[in-house]
């Protein structure tokens, strides 16, 4: 039995030829990641392209599917690269254990990028990397000290409220004139009893947010024509 049935019968075949001959890459492995990629891996995506540069934590085992108490100290690229390969072999699956940063170099252009990072100069660093290859992307802003799932929407950078990390990516975007972009984000005021250098979060809400950027990418990339 084809292990893309259900999603084909949805579809069609023409769909999902042009899904499994598309590639996506994925920049940050981790809570919002790690839900992007999965999804994508079981929707029929044939080519992913990992980013990332951490090692599984056990504090990660809350919110990141890739964190078992198997693969603490692993690079999340090789665990990510494992399961999408135990999820369906025939995926071609290239994994850059690295820092994304102005000086980044990748060996392939994909057809779509999101972006799962949590710190604000190296997702400056990605958009204009997507932005001088011309290739669409989507990016998550700030998931952490969020608990309603229902708050969480799609929209452009320009339009987004309320989340800190938003704020920081606008002045960026508007200061260095870059073009506007999609993104997901929430319009949850972030918990102010969550202080710290470490935010804390909830699989829940993490694990939507990257569900959403994976459903947007393949509504793209079936779109595109």
């Amino acid at each position: 039995m084809d292990r893309l049935h259900r999603t084909r019968l949805l579809f069609g075949d023409s769909a999902m030829n042009k899904l499994q001959s598309s590639s996506v890459m994925i920049v940050g492995c981790g809570a919002v990641g790690s839900f992007a990629i999965e999804a994508l891996a079981r929707s029929g995506i044939g080519h992913l392209i990992l980013v990332d540069f951490d090692k599984i934590e056990e504090t990660n085992i809350n919110r990141q599917l890739f964190a078992l108490h198997s693969t603490i100290g692993k690079p999340k690229v090789f665990v990510a690269s494992d399961r999408i390969h135990d999820i369906s072999p025939d995926i071609k699956v290239s994994a850059y254990n690295m820092f994304f940063d102005a000086n980044a170099r990748l060996a392939e252009t994909p057809d779509f990028v999101i972006d799962a990072i949590d710190t604000v100069e190296p997702k400056i660093a990605l958009y204009k990397w997507c932005q001088d290859k011309d290739v669409p992307f989507i990016s998550s802003m700030g998931a952490a000290r969020k608990t309603d799932v229902s708050k969480i929407k799609y929209g452009k950078i320009t339009e987004t409220k309320v989340c800190p990390l938003a704020s920081k990516i606008r002045k960026i975007v508007k200061e260095e004139k870059l073009k506007d972009f999609d993104t997901v984000y929430s319009v949850e005021p972030a918990d102010k009893n969550v202080t710290g250098k470490t935010f804390g979060s909830v699989i829940t809400v993490t694990g939507a947010f990257g569900l959403m950027l994976a459903n947007f990418a393949i509504q793209r990339i079936l779109d595109k024509d």
